[in-house]
């Protein structure tokens, strides 16, 4: 195990700098919790004002301390803070957690001095938790170094379940949740702004922990990508699946997590990209974060999904609320096969329609046990789910013997519930069981599209290096020239000046403005059409000229960019974006003025090979008629594929932060495509 593991995860010899006398006080409950919930290793509290604190032997500074220390827990204000870490550096002690706000997230001054508090605990080899942590907790271990509220309670379930939370009191929230439910933790690390520790890092820390099924994170940003995706490769080796609910949905959650931990937000597409490429599941809803555990352990993605379920419900109201939620995210309930119509019929139960409602019959533990069995041998779905009415609230027992009859069986497939009423205690027992169980049917469909949207890390196809040199200002030709060093090449001509025609040009051609300050030319006139002859050139060349400086008249004018008129059966949207959280990303959609507005697109982790790069064409819509939709003619979809594989490639030219080509056109089937319009971004 990495050796920053066990003073992480595991410390054993805490200080608490600047724990209060005071047990009213922030800054002493840290010490509060740990001896309430039974921690049984060494307290170190330091304040310089007092001989104890809370009836333990105070010391005046770190240096007083005896011996090593595993943790220091600062609990200073922030104008301490930067003193503090200079204090720890010298002691030896590996790890500071930071309780303190006002850095990253405070503006320019406070980043600067996050900036100084980092630089001063790299020299010395200190990792930092924070700032703007509310601690760490592990309850196996019952080392409770924290100062979250919800350590009030009295006692805290331990359990296999790791949780990295970029809120802090969230942690709480989420524990205290799960403890209702039975659900049991092993850790729950609050991770603050980041400034060193990410949740990316601990998250692979927590795969090698014994302790540890399951790994929960709640992020409002993705910080170090690269550790992430290590992460979940290997927790997709040790069979632990990885489980993220991220913020920053809306343009508004991602200005908050902008704002609150000073992230730098990137797109919620490109996560969605990342989190898939790289085997973690995605859920939606904070509920579905806990509940969504029991269906991932022990089990590996399916490799060719249905997207269907099989239902059974004692209520046909509630019953009918699981399918519908369940259709809206884009999951089927069906019909029994044959071969459970069979099962339903031998255990004297209805076998009709797309949900299976025993009402009464659900009470009996046999009859839920038998209709769980014969619809989970239906080949053609991949979950069976047992809705459950009152007697889920009234006779808890009852109503979940038998599902937990059916998941005992090893029926070869999931069996989940949803519980219509209020009834902890049935939840309870089935979480124990370890059987998904769900309180809303928004959060079970929520679980469930996650568990069927789960696949393994893909193989990371070789992205190689592109001999091609960009110029500091790059303009249209440029983007042409370092599209064309990529494999996509286009016949096209430069002029200087509107006088400067050149010879041998195939007419009809368009004609564009070149210029590195107008990334959409058709709004200061810059693109002529269907230009016949070298006369009709020059004269669109001086129009276009006095337009775009009449119009854009601070832009730097580069010279003028022709080429032959296309046309083809449709046109598409390539992108390239190295989003500031995933890192690198591809995009393909429908194309043209309206591509922005549709929002018809497919997006990957870039590179991308051939095989993804079809993928990705078969979820845009407006390409389906390409594939001969309603016997339309055929479009070269295989040369579209390519393309995407090609600007892919961008991946590698670390000097480009984005480029695009809209529109591509694409010809018939067997014509290959042809770049109309490109412009790329240096980083």
């Amino acid at each position: 195990m990495n050796a920053l593991a066990p003073a992480l995860l595991n410390p054993r010899r805490i200080a608490l700098v600047g724990a209060s006398a005071d047990p009213t006080r922030l800054t002493a409950r840290a010490q509060v919790y740990l001896r309430r919930h039974g921690f049984d290793g060494a307290l170190y509290p330091v304040n310089p004002r007092a001989e104890t604190v809370l009836g333990e032997r105070a010391y005046p500074t770190l240096a007083d301390v005896p011996g090593p220390v595993d943790l220091a827990y600062l609990l200073l204000g922030t104008e301490h803070v930067e003193g503090a870490i200079a204090d720890v550096a010298a002691k030896g002690i590996p790890v500071a957690a930071i309780l303190a706000d006002g850095f990253a997230e405070a503006g320019p001054e406070g980043q600067a001095r996050q900036a100084r508090l980092l630089a001063t605990a790299r020299a010395a080899g200190v990792r930092i938790l924070g700032p703007n942590s509310m601690g760490l907790i592990n309850l196996n271990a019952r080392t409770a170094c924290s100062v979250n509220a919800a350590l009030e309670a009295e006692s805290l379930p331990a359990g296999r379940l790791a949780l990295v939370s970029q809120s802090g009191s969230m942690l709480g929230a989420i524990m205290a949740r799960g403890a209702a439910r039975g659900l049991g933790f092993s850790h729950l690390i609050s991770t603050g702004n980041e400034a060193d520790l990410t949740a990316s890092e601990i998250a692979g820390l927590l795969v090698d922990d014994p302790q540890v099924d399951a790994i929960l994170l709640f992020l409002e940003a993705i910080r170090r990508a690269d550790l992430l995706a290590e992460a979940a490769r290997r927790a997709h080796a040790a069979g632990k699946p990885i489980i993220a609910f991220k913020l920053g949905r809306s343009s508004f959650g991602a200005e908050l997590a902008n704002s609150h931990t000073g992230a730098l937000a990137g797109s919620d597409a490109a996560a969605d990209a990342f989190f898939r490429a790289n085997g973690i599941a995605r859920v939606t809803m904070i509920e579905a974060l806990l509940e969504a555990p029991a269906l991932f352990i022990g089990r590996k993605p399916l490799a060719a999904p249905k997207r269907a379920v099989s239902v059974m419900t004692t209520t046909g109201g509630g019953g009918a609320m699981a399918v519908d939620a369940l259709g809206v995210a884009g999951i089927e309930t069906r019909a029994p096969d044959a071969v459970a119509v069979e099962g339903l019929k031998a255990a004297g139960l209805p076998h009709h329609g797309r949900m299976i409602d025993v009402t009464l019959a659900g009470t009996r533990a046999d009859k839920v046990k038998a209709a769980l069995s014969a619809l989970s041998a239906d080949p053609h779905t991949d979950l069976a789910l047992s809705v459950i009415g009152s007697s889920a609230q009234f006779r808890p027992a009852d109503a979940v013997a038998g599902i937990l009859g059916a998941a005992q069986a090893g029926l070869g497939k999931p069996v989940a519930a949803f519980l219509v009423p209020q009834a902890d205690v049935s939840l309870r027992m089935l979480g124990e069981a370890g059987i998904p169980a769900f309180r809303t049917p928004e959060s079970c469909a929520d679980a469930i599209r996650a568990f069927l949207d789960w696949q393994a890390p893909r193989a990371v196809p070789e992205a190689p290096a592109v001999a091609h040199a960009l110029p500091a200002r790059p303009d249209e030709a440029d983007a042409r020239r370092l599209f064309g060093a990529l494999g996509l090449e286009t016949g096209i001509a430069v002029m200087a000046t509107p006088e400067a025609v050149p010879e041998g040009l195939r007419y009809p051609v368009a004609l564009k403005i070149l210029s590195p300050d107008l990334a959409h030319k058709t709004e200061v006139g810059g693109v002529a059409l269907n230009i016949a002859d070298a006369a009709a050139l020059k004269l669109a060349a001086r129009e276009m000229l006095a337009r775009v400086a009449a119009r854009a008249p601070d832009a730097t004018i580069t010279g003028f960019l022709v080429q032959p008129m296309a046309k083809g059966l449709a046109e598409a949207i390539l992108g390239f974006r190295r989003d500031p959280e995933s890192g690198p990303v591809v995009l393909v959609g429908a194309g043209g003025v309206m591509a922005e507005l549709h929002r018809d697109t497919a997006l990957r982790c870039a590179p991308v090979g051939l095989e993804e790069a079809r993928a990705m064409i078969a979820e845009v819509k407006g390409l389906k008629p390409l594939a001969g939709w309603r016997g339309l003619p055929k479009g070269d979809l295989e040369a579209l594929a390519a393309a995407i594989v090609a600007v892919a490639r961008l991946a590698a030219v670390q000097e480009v932060s984005e480029a695009e080509i809209n529109p591509l056109i694409v010809h018939a089937e067997g014509q290959g495509v042809t770049v109309a319009d490109a412009w790329v971004v240096r980083g």
